[in-house]
């Protein structure tokens, strides 16, 4: 299921705390999100039904089933996904036609879809931030290697940063000022899960790291794809870490400019990206051997610090 994923983030989702119409609505996001970045990646539990609920045509021959090994789309396969992400934007648009004349409108088709309905009615959103991260899919499709680092925050602007924007949103406190330091946050959760997932992008065809960085350190595709990290990734992913942690450190602050369990829930989102720069650096900084996940126990302790201090 997809929203069973939720439990694998390195943040919480949705937690306990929060009140109950909030937790929907996140729930909602995070349905969407992970339901776009499973068409985009070809992670979709049934592609071929998720198509014929879209209206997207299932190219023949039959494709692999679920579970199969990942690897690069063929060109057949990435037009499947395009295909798929154009049939989600003609959906997402059913949900706000829906939303604005629920009597006459043309109900979503998706039932993920279809949750988003509710929300964008009582929270006044708009379509911007959702049509951003389809269109980060669509880069995913056509972009697999990144110059400067600068390109690699222009992409997480479309991947990332519209979650805490709706976020935000739904939670009735967006600023430009929040909306900076929120952004900050975002982008700096999006690489540290690229760091986790090297080995994984990799064998999809994608890396994350920036070209430039990779020959400042002398490392090659090859040296990505070994069973282990040697000095020079290590190195690589090192530097990486540190920027990315003072990328949290800007955004941190976010938490300090709210109250209750809206800031609770904000230092959870930010605990999670320490934590999992903190699992990254007792790997070794070895991300090829095996996934560094963060320790739940010290996530925990690092949200109550942040909640503390409001940073």
């Amino acid at each position: 299921m997809t929203l069973d994923k939720a439990d694998l983030e390195n943040f919480p989702v949705a937690p306990f705390f929060l009140p109950a119409a909030w937790r929907t609505d996140l729930m909602a996001v995070y349905g969407f999100a992970r339901l776009v970045d499973d068409a985009g990646d070809g992670d979709l539990a049934d592609p071929a039904g998720t198509a014929r609920q879209l209206d997207v045509a299932v190219p023949a021959p039959a494709r692999p089933a679920a579970g199969a090994p990942a690897g690069p789309p063929g060109a057949e396969e990435t037009a499947f996904r395009l295909a798929l992400l154009d049939g989600l934007e003609r959906d997402l648009d059913r949900v706000f036609e829906t939303a604005l004349d629920p009597a006459s409108a043309d109900r979503p088709r998706h039932p993920l879809m279809r949750s988003l309905v509710p929300l964008v009615g009582r929270h006044a959103l708009t379509p911007e931030p959702f049509r951003r991260l389809i269109a980060a899919n669509r880069v995913d499709q056509t972009t697999a290697r990144y110059p400067g680092y600068q390109d690699l925050t222009d992409y997480c602007r479309l991947s990332a940063d519209p979650v805490g924007r709706l976020v935000l949103s739904i939670a009735g406190v967006s600023t430009p000022e929040r909306i900076a330091l929120s952004d900050a946050i975002c982008t700096a959760l999006q690489i540290v899960e690229h760091l986790q997932d090297v080995a994984e992008d990799l064998a999809r065809g994608r890396i994350y790291l920036p070209a430039e960085d990779l020959a400042r350190f002398g490392v090659t595709e090859a040296d990505l794809a070994a069973p282990s990290a040697g000095p020079a990734v290590r190195e690589l992913v090192a530097f990486e870490a540190d920027r990315t942690r003072t990328l949290l450190d800007r955004g941190a602050p976010l938490v300090g400019t709210v109250r209750g369990r809206l800031r609770l829930l904000l230092a959870g989102f930010t605990a999670g990206g320490y934590a999992a720069l903190a699992a990254v650096e007792a790997a070794g900084y070895d991300v090829l051997a095996q996934q560094a996940k963060p320790d739940k126990r010290r996530l925990a302790a690092k949200a109550a610090a942040i909640f503390a201090k409001g940073r």
